[in-house]
This record gives structure tokens, C-alpha cells and sequence, in this order.
């Protein structure tokens, strides 16, 4: 109760900027993102439409100008013809937004996610789309529509480009297990006070 009463919700960022730390967990990976596909040298975005058969089916068209020059702008030259992936054009609005906030501080994001040059791998041509139904993953946004999270990972490489546009320092980023372990977690281990505590402990990490 004493901490509960401290907690503020709010329905906006602080119009004043702040000093302290923004802890972001599993945000950046529920911005809206953009599905692509590259055909014959073309750019092409992955939409939904309905057909006579069924609700829901996946539309083809051709990428308009502002997903084209971010597409130009972020892939690799080298990709194979079919490859498939995402794009959120949202992180930099957020990431600037989030800066004009804060007057000084640090901002710790946790994510799922891949530097650039891993996330748009010529090899990893299906994308990371991901959608989670009932604790089940699978790779269908057209299906339990509306009852099932649908995701993608994060290009780290973007966030820190948003965020050196938007003033910011980036010190880095890094695995969550290489941070875990920065942070002392196998010392909180070894520091359990028996053995049933320090199993329950390494169990948890």
C-alpha cells in the first residue's frame, strides 16, 4: 500500500521534461509494423483483404513512396527474390517523443529483437512475424482474428538510429541473459541462504 500510493498512471507523456528512467518491456515490439515482400526487383507491402471463400486473405500491392524509400534506406542490396519481412516506420515518432520527455535520465528498453544486420539476413527470408494464441506461437495473423497477439521483433539498429536522431546518447545494447548477468544475477544466486532457495532461484533465472 505504501508503494501503490506513490504510482501515478497517466493518460500522456509529462508535458514538463523529467529526470529519472523510462523502463520500456515488450513496448517497441507492439508498435504497428509493416509486412513486405520483394518480387522481381519490385517492393511490394503485405496487406489483408476478404474474399468470397473465406474472411480474411493476404493482399499484394505495390509498396507507395514513403515504404519504398524506408525500404531503400534499410535493406541490404543482396536479398533474394520472395523475401519477406517487417518494418516499423513508428520507431522514431516514439523514440523522439519519449526524448522530448526527458530532460535527463537514461531509457532502458527491453525487447525481442536483432542488430540490422542479423534481423534482414538474406537466410531469415520469412520475416519474425509472430502471432501467440492460447501459449501456441505460429505464423498466421489471418486466423483468431482479433483473439491472438500479433508481433514482430525489433530492429535494435533502428531504435539506436531514432534515437541518435532525437539527441540521445545510445551506450549500447546487448542480449537480456549478457545484461541479467551484468546486473549480478548468479550473485543473487549464490547468495541464496539454503539449497532449496538457491534451486528456486536458478530455476527462476
Amino acid at each position: 500500500a505504501d508503494l501503490a500510493s506513490r504510482v501515478v498512471w497517466l493518460d500522456s507523456l509529462p508535458a514538463e521534461p523529467m529526470r529519472g528512467v523510462v523502463l520500456a518491456n515488450e513496448v517497441l515490439d507492439a508498435l504497428p509494423f509493416q509486412r513486405f515482400a520483394l518480387h522481381e526487383e519490385d517492393m511490394l507491402e503485405i496487406g489483408v483483404g476478404v474474399s468470397d471463400e473465406g474472411p480474411f486473405i493476404e493482399v499484394l500491392r505495390s509498396a507507395d513512396q514513403t515504404l519504398r524509400e524506408a525500404l531503400i534506406a534499410t535493406l541490404p542490396e543482396l536479398l533474394p527474390d520472395g523475401y519477406r519481412s517487417e518494418i516499423c516506420l513508428r520507431v522514431h515518432p516514439w523514440i523522439a517523443s519519449l526524448a522530448a520527455a526527458l530532460d535527463h535520465g537514461v531509457m532502458l528498453l527491453f525487447d525481442y529483437g536483432l542488430p540490422r544486420a542479423h534481423y534482414y539476413h538474406p537466410q531469415r527470408d520469412r520475416g519474425t512475424l509472430r502471432c501467440h494464441f492460447r501459449h501456441r506461437a505460429h505464423e498466421d495473423p489471418l486466423i483468431n482474428v482479433g483473439m491472438q497477439d500479433i508481433t514482430a521483433w525489433v530492429d535494435f539498429t533502428r531504435v539506436a538510429d531514432a534515437a541518435l536522431a532525437a539527441g540521445l546518447e545510445v551506450p549500447g545494447f546487448s542480449t537480456q541473459a549478457a545484461f541479467l548477468l551484468a546486473s549480478g544475477i548468479d550473485k543473487l544466486i549464490e547468495t541464496a541462504p539454503d539449497d532449496v532457495e538457491r534451486a528456486r532461484r536458478a530455476s527462476e533465472a
